[in-house]
């Protein structure tokens, strides 16, 4: 059976967008930023085939995607004149937007391979930055980000190995989501560091990157099992780096800030030392890690010619990393794993981490007098990231006087949250609480928890009494990741008691062949993992058993044997709980 569901935009709407879209590319004269672009006529042909097929979350979406992924009816460059070539098909993720409706209308610039944080190592051009020309975008997502920031599309795809989807979308005011690996297909994308590649979104509001994340999800092949986390507690443990390198007066005054707000917002912020996991990320580039760039693309690099206009930079890179053997590249790893291990042991109570997305934000004319050094600490709180399997979501904070190096040209500031992997949804709840409270315009909360889409398993659980949410034991469901998904009823053939507990609690026994009726509750997702260690702090007379819901549904829910509530006040004809108390007030 089709199924029809409302669209991001309707028809009409959707026009007027994508020709004020196209005049907006005309008016801006930045042709750095595609690489390729359909024409408007094309655009518009495209549009209306995606309102032909039955809708989808994502119809009337306006997509950019960055060059390193492929698009039927694009060539693929890479940001490499040489290396262009013509696809037979999307890469997965570009076919789950397209499926779910979104409009392609074209490939973004970028950094030559996915090299490089700043916008700048292309030769199609540096890609500057959406408000101050003279400042770099950030890369290698440069042209997906800018696309975006200057609202030639809704959202835009790039990837992330060293924090190429996060150090743009910081220095363009934009969230950026960097998933836990694995969790979108990499099928399609040309390979930067293969390990360590991903799929990520850019989009001026967090729910618009959400939505679109939601369906990128469906295409991964990564389990998380017993890690999968719905939602943060409700105190989450935020670590904060003691010391900030690289950050100047202003910029660290702007993360203080920040820090401040999530505190005011209701976590627990503690200091952690970052300088092991700061250390670690140097192996990306400065160990035989680095190796994998030259499996990528070190045979075309080795033998290209001038008219294949490799960026020097970027050849550089390639190249050196083909000097290690497979014994050295393999203790690397060794030595990463053991690394990774014991910084994220020292990280066993947090929930998230809290850094800046960039340190500050150089000038085109900085990068090109020390364009290895500027690249290399601008990843300073980027590169560990992947290496330890770490997902992320960068949001705008506020703006600040200088770009962080002595200018007195004003500058955006962002923070990324970290979380461990399939933290996707913890790190989401807390960037959402920092939008809550931004001394500016920020994108809105999370609209919902897009790791839901993914290939993870979960259980719904369903309450009828303290654990509902404003409850005195709803803090057991959040402090183990459970997220709530709804309102629900049972079938018309339970009773509900009031039992005699502290905290006041009801009882739940049925199914009833009499004397039963429809009991209101809601509705929460937990992980296996989740569910078990609910079950250890379960106190008698309580137990979980299947529950009819009425609208068919069997799931796990709260019951209780009849001889439990023996004695007990029977509140059956409330409804439920929470109309049991309010009629006792």
């Amino acid at each position: 059976m089709t199924v029809t569901v409302a669209p991001y935009r309707a028809v009409d709407e959707a026009t007027v967008a994508l020709d004020a879209a196209y005049d907006r590319i005309a008016a801006a004269d930045r042709p750095e930023v595609f690489l390729s672009l359909l024409t408007r006529e094309e655009a518009h042909d495209a549009l209306a085939a995606s309102f032909s097929r039955p809708t989808g979350p994502l119809t009337g979406m306006l997509v950019a995607v960055k060059d390193n992924i492929d698009v039927l009816g694009f060539d693929t460059t890479a940001g490499c004149p040489g290396f262009r070539y013509t696809t037979e098909e999307d890469a997965a993720s570009v076919a789950a937007l397209r499926a779910a409706g979104a409009t392609v209308i074209g490939k973004t610039n970028l950094d030559q391979f996915a090299t490089g944080l700043v916008g700048t190592r292309s030769p199609y051009g540096a890609v500057r930055d959406a408000r101050v020309p003279e400042r770099i975008s950030g890369g290698s997502s440069s042209g997906s980000a800018v696309a975006v920031a200057l609202d030639f599309v809704d959202a835009s795809l790039g990837t992330d190995t060293a924090g190429s989807g996060r150090i743009p979308a910081g220095l363009q005011g934009l969230t950026g989501i960097k998933p836990t690996l694995g969790v979108v297909s990499t099928k399609g994308v040309v390979p930067a560091c293969a390990s360590y590649d991903c799929v990520t979104v850019f989009a001026r509001q967090t729910a618009t990157a959400e939505e679109v994340m939601a369906v990128l999800a469906t295409t991964g092949d990564r389990d998380g099992g017993a890690d999968v986390r719905f939602a943060a507690p409700a105190t989450p443990v935020v670590g904060v780096p003691a010391e900030l390198p690289e950050l100047s007066g202003s910029w660290r005054a702007a993360f203080r800030s920040a820090v401040a707000a999530l505190r005011d917002a209701g976590c627990e912020m503690r200091t952690i030392n970052l300088a092991p996991a700061l250390d670690a990320a140097k192996m990306l580039y400065e160990s035989p890690v680095v190796a994998e760039r030259a499996e990528a693309v070190g045979a075309f690099v080795a033998s290209a010619t001038p008219e294949d206009a490799v960026d020097p930079t970027v050849g550089g890179i390639v190249t050196a990393a083909d000097r290690f053997t497979g014994a050295e590249v393999l203790a690397a790893r060794r030595d990463l794993d053991r690394r990774r291990a014991d910084i994220l042991r020292s990280w066993a109570d947090l929930d998230a981490v809290l850094i800046p997305t960039a340190p500050f934000h150089p000038t085109i004319a900085e990068v090109a007098a020390d364009p290895v050094g500027v690249n290399a600490a601008m990843g300073t709180y980027t590169n560990f990231c992947n290496l330890f399997d770490l997902c992320g979501i960068a949001v705008p904070w506020t703006t600040v006087p200088d770009g962080g190096r002595g200018d007195a040209i004003p500058a955006q500031f962002g923070v990324t949250v970290l979380s461990r992997a399939f933290g996707d949804a913890v790190a989401a709840d807390i960037a959402a609480r920092l939008a809550d409270t931004a001394p500016e315009p920020a994108p809105e909360p999370a609209p919902g928890v897009w790791v839901r889409s993914a290939t993870v398993e979960y259980t719904s659980l369903v309450v009828v009494g303290a654990h509902l949410r404003g409850q005195p034991l709803n803090f057991q469901l959040t402090d183990i990741g459970a997220v709530f998904a709804g309102h629900v009823t049972t079938s018309p053939d339970y009773r509900l008691f009031a039992l005699d507990t502290v905290p006041p609690k009801p009882g739940m026994t049925g199914p009833v062949t009499d004397g039963g009726a429809s009991i209101a509750g809601e509705e929460w997702l937990v992980s296996p993992a989740g569910l078990a260690r609910f079950l250890d702090q379960l106190p008698a007379p309580m137990a979980l058993g299947a529950v009819t819901l009425s609208d068919g549904r069997q799931v796990i829910g709260f019951t209780c044997q009849p001889g439990a509530v023996a004695g007990a006040t029977e509140i059956t004809a409330s409804g439920g709980w929470r109309n049991h108390l309010a009629a006792t007030v």
